[in-house]
């Protein structure tokens, strides 16, 4: 299983719009079996569990890990995983985390909570992030060599450091006058 790639379900999921069917859709573009079954149960299953997933990030980048734990525990009793073995015709069997008949909220984010929790244990909290640009707000996992990672992107850095050049700029100009 790719822990990596659940825990990053869960910073799409807090990053995603989820406005209304419509976007939640949209999230499922690449997964046409989840696309197709998604309700509107499963929309406000998803927002009230954004809500959490966003806390774990908050904490976990504040380093208030207990905090982190507890909700991450709280998510994981909601959502548990309970793996089994899928497949198709041509035998590409692997790795699903929720039973079958599972609903399409149940199944992603028993995978997001345990791709979260697996991330928190291997790296720890500090490698939970929410962008440092200003006019952002959305979170990341911080896959650094060494953990110094600010932005949930280079656009985002980009924007903020020309942002910040040109202030200065600006007071250099301003104290010249």
């Amino acid at each position: 299983m790719d822990f990596d790639a659940y825990a990053q379900t869960a910073a799409d999921l807090v990053n995603n719009d989820l406005s209304d069917m419509e976007a939640l859709q949209d999230m499922f573009a690449e997964r046409e079996y989840m696309r197709t079954r998604v309700t509107e149960r499963d929309l406000a299953t998803f927002r009230r569990a954004r809500k959490k997933l966003r806390d774990v990030f908050e904490r976990g980048s504040a380093g208030d890990d207990e905090a982190a734990v507890e909700i991450l525990n709280t998510l994981l009793e909601a959502y548990p995983v309970q793996p089994r073995i899928s497949g198709h015709p041509n035998n590409d069997w692997h790795m699903h985390v929720s039973g079958r008949g599972a609903t399409v909220a149940s199944e992603y984010l028993a995978g997001a909570a345990w791709g979260l929790s697996v991330w928190l244990c291997n790296y720890g909290s500090a490698r939970f992030g929410i962008c440092a640009d200003e006019r952002c707000s959305k979170v990341f996992l911080d896959t650094s060599s060494n953990c110094c990672r600010r932005f949930c992107s280079e656009r985002c850095a980009t924007r903020s450091h020309v942002a910040a050049h040109r202030a200065r700029k600006k007071e250099v100009a301003g104290a010249a006058t």
